[in-house]
């Protein structure tokens, strides 16, 4: 046996490669990118022993050196099989000679062989962190094999799957820094590890179930039910029994329940305080999805990724999943068991299992045992556990599928923290700290060359949430090693987290909220073009006049430094300012008494209360209604006025029913007219909704609400273009949470493109406020942070 943190010595040597020869190459190389925790050391070792290449490669600070000696066609070979055949997960940024300090403390070339050496760890590491990897095919097999050794073991993994993030504890990614490092690997593992051969070889979490980490069943109090396979089995039968089981996974607890079962899902959004935000759905396996959801061969290649994120899918008429799942929505969130724990639970169950996050609703997830037992005692009648410590907390990621690719809702397991690189006028400057915003909250850190954000951490509304949002900015920071210079915050002054970043005793750099939902996409794109047009549709958003922006047109110039407001919505008022966020109707109201002060009695899907007499009196007095460009709250209006909803219960329900109702019209419905004028106030651009809206109005009694719905979609994807038009810039930026609305999305892109114009949207991070950290960043490092 070995001690969790020590090498084998000599174990990793390869096969002998031929002796030096004085026609030998010597190269040495360092290799930046996600080279650790994905079996690049093992894979490189494989292909110099193949193509009999002497050397060593080993991990550093900043990702991986690499020394190979040998012909030179063998190394010109080795090294354009590095890139083409790299581990799946992997991703190579760089590949060149270190700087001429480094390189004179780097071990020589052996006269013989190839080995996996000791990591460097003299430097502050700067290296790419591997995301946490979905099971992989090779392990399925063996989980389900009566003969090999690991069948049933909850905690399988090899180089290329497994947790990764959620177990490092600090860079290079070896045993010792993960929370692996006080399981003892047994003879059988041990041998595994050092066999460059094997698939096992130097996998940092490996273990089995006589050295490794086993899970335990327990009631509330803690008391132990159970333990490893029994454990399993009867979580199982407590969940066919109608019971909600905590399972602790790779980065937090999930909540489970039967989806099959209306009582026990409906149950779980009692206790969770949850009343109708969607819960996601894990199925047993992809022919269990293609039962319940109508899937598109992109959409199966999502779930079945090494990501396994949440999939976002339409739910086909009559599937036996319970209506509360999401009530209303013609979507599912489905994902597959992306843990072994996970695949052996949803086989014994053997149906599809409501998985949603391990908290009260708005807090953040559970990651300790005891913790567990204390926040969600009142919820969970069982905690199925184990005694693998998770380092970093981290939510499952969740996607839409658009018609050219992916839309990033929520950018967590799977996807996080992979880091971008900076673009090149960007790097080489002191570490920054940005703190987004105040919903959807991530913080995003810069190194000398990248920028990594962290995983979803969620709204910072309650004081749980806000713990966990310095502890992830304390985690960044000593897994970095960074001492921040300056931090970026949001110009909102009433933020949690432009308060935070207020109390740092930096110096604060304030990014204008929708400028930074722009260079986020910018940043994803190299930077992109050196000026654009930037459309920038979201809920709400502080604008650089004090008012609520939210439907903005605004043109980044990049050599000039400069942001410029070149139009906008046409404004309204938001009668009762938050109130109408919670209320959609009062926004109806609002947009209706623009077009008359008469106009608002005269729909019938509002409500005509005392309570609807007083905001209509607030409006005539212009009292406590605030002045509003919002592209998200013109679809909660829509949404009351076409009848779907007056309440909302979560931030962005109202716009998802008018999205969902419009994919049962008719195909290719044309639009309304919507105007181009100038503003009286601002003197910018102004897209006119109000003849629209008045056509609604008209046509409510007599067009299908579906129809109606798709109208509002192409009459503001034609706007958009419209004003593009007007512009005159031929790149054109699309962010902002409005466009985590496919059909919107794909409408404005196709009425882009139609005129020539190209399309840059967001395709690695969110395009909510998810993302904005990032845009912050890059607006500090431009100097371009304020919108004119």
């Amino acid at each position: 046996m070995i001690t969790g943190g020590t090498p084998v010595p000599h174990a990793a040597r390869a096969t002998r490669s031929p002796p030096a020869s004085s026609d030998d190459d010597d190269r040495l190389l360092e290799i930046t990118g996600t080279v650790q925790g994905i079996g690049f050391r093992p894979f490189v070792a494989r292909l110099a022993k193949e193509l009999r290449i002497r050397g060593w490669v080993r991990n550093n600070p900043r990702g991986a050196a690499l020394r190979i000696a040998g012909a030179p066609d063998r190394l010109d070979e080795f090294l354009l099989r590095l890139r083409a055949e790299l581990p799946a997960a992997g991703k190579i940024d760089s590949l060149e000679q270190p700087p001429a300090g480094v390189r004179a403390d780097l071990p020589p070339c052996p006269a013989a062989g190839f080995e996996i050496i000791a990591s460097a760890t003299t430097e502050p590491p700067t290296s790419a962190v591997t995301p946490d990897l979905a099971i992989c095919a090779d392990c399925l097999a063996e989980l389900g094999s009566p003969r090999d050794r690991r069948h049933g073991y909850p905690f399988i993994n090899c180089t290329h799957c497994g947790p990764r993030y959620t177990i490092l504890r600090a860079l290079p990614y070896d045993r010792p820094n993960t929370t692996m490092a006080e399981f003892v690997m047994c003879h059988d593992c041990a041998r595994e590890y050092g066999d460059p051969r094997n698939r096992r070889h130097h996998a940092q979490p490996n273990a089995c179930s006589v050295c490794g980490p086993h899970v335990t069943l327990e009631d509330p109090p803690g008391k132990k039910l159970a333990e490893r396979d029994e454990a399993i089995a009867a979580a199982a039968a407590s969940l066919l029994h109608g019971n909600i089981v905590a399972v602790k996974g790779i980065g937090g607890f999930h909540l489970l329940a039967d989806g099959t079962n209306e009582t026990a899902v409906a149950e779980l959004r009692r206790r969770k305080h949850r009343e109708e935000k969607p819960l996601a759905v894990m199925f047993p396996s992809l022919a269990a999805v293609r039962e319940m959801a109508e899937l598109s061969e992109e959409e199966e290649r999502q779930l079945t990724s090494a990501a396994a994120p949440i999939v976002l899918v339409r739910r086909r008429p009559g599937a036996a999943l319970a209506v509360s799942i999401a009530p209303g929505n013609p979507c599912v969130g489905a994902f597959l068991p992306y843990t072994p724990l996970h695949k052996l639970l949803l086989d014994a169950c053997a149906r599809p299992l409501v998985a949603t996050s391990g908290n009260l609703a708005e807090e953040p997830l559970c990651t300790g045992n005891v913790e567990a037992r204390e926040r969600l005692g009142r919820i969970a009648d069982l905690f199925l556990t184990h005694n693998r410590a998770i380092a970093r907390p981290i939510d499952d990621s969740v996607i839409r599928v658009a018609r050219d690719g992916p839309v990033l809702l929520r950018r967590a397991r799977g996807f996080a923290p992979t880091p971008l690189p900076l673009p090149a006028d960007c790097r080489c400057r002191p570490p920054l700290l940005c703190v987004g915003g105040e919903l959807k909250s991530t913080i995003a850190v810069t190194t000398d060359t990248n920028l990594v954000l962290s995983p979803h951490i969620g709204d910072l509304e309650s004081p749980l949430a806000r713990a966990a949002f310095r502890h992830t900015i304390d985690l960044f920071r000593s897994l970095h090693e960074l001492t921040f210079r300056a931090v970026g915050c949001d110009a909102h002054p009433d933020y949690a987290s432009t308060i935070f970043a207020e109390s740092l005793g930096l110096p604060v750099v304030r990014v204008q909220h929708h400028l930074a939902h722009l260079l986020a996409c910018l940043l994803e794109h190299g930077g992109g073009p050196e000026r654009v047009l930037g459309v920038a549709w979201d809920g709400t958003g502080y604008g650089s006049d004090g008012t609520i922006w939210g439907g903005e047109f605004i043109v980044v110039d990049r050599r000039a430094h400069t942001a410029r407001r070149v139009g906008h919505l046409r404004p309204f008022r938001l009668p009762g300012g938050e109130a109408a966020i919670r209320a959609p109707w009062r926004t109806a109201l609002g947009l209706l008494h623009a077009l008359s002060p008469d106009a608002s009695t005269a729909l019938n899907t509002l409500p005509n209360t005392p309570e609807a007499q007083q905001v209509r009196a607030l409006l005539d007095g212009g009292r406590h209604a605030p002045i509003t460009t919002s592209a998200g709250r013109l679809f909660d209006g829509v949404a009351a006025m076409l009848g779907l909803r007056q309440q909302v219960t979560f931030e962005g329900q109202a716009a998802m029913d008018v999205e969902a109702i419009a994919t049962d019209a008719e195909p290719n419905i044309t639009g309304w007219p919507m105007p181009i004028g100038t503003s009286e106030q601002t003197g910018r651009l102004e897209l006119d909704w109000r003849p629209a809206l008045a056509a609604l109005t008209r046509e409510l009694a007599h067009t299908p609400v579906p129809t109606l719905a798709a109208r509002f979609h192409a009459t503001l994807a034609a706007g958009i273009a419209a004003l593009a038009e007007r512009v005159g810039i031929e790149d054109v930026v699309l962010s902002g949470g409005c466009f985590q609305n496919v059909r919107l999305l794909e409408l404005t892109t196709a009425a882009l493109q139609a005129k020539g114009f190209r399309v840059l949207r967001h395709r690695m991070l969110p395009p909510n406020d998810g993302g904005i950290a990032a845009g912050q960043a890059l607006g500090a490092l431009w100097g371009i942070t304020s919108v004119e």
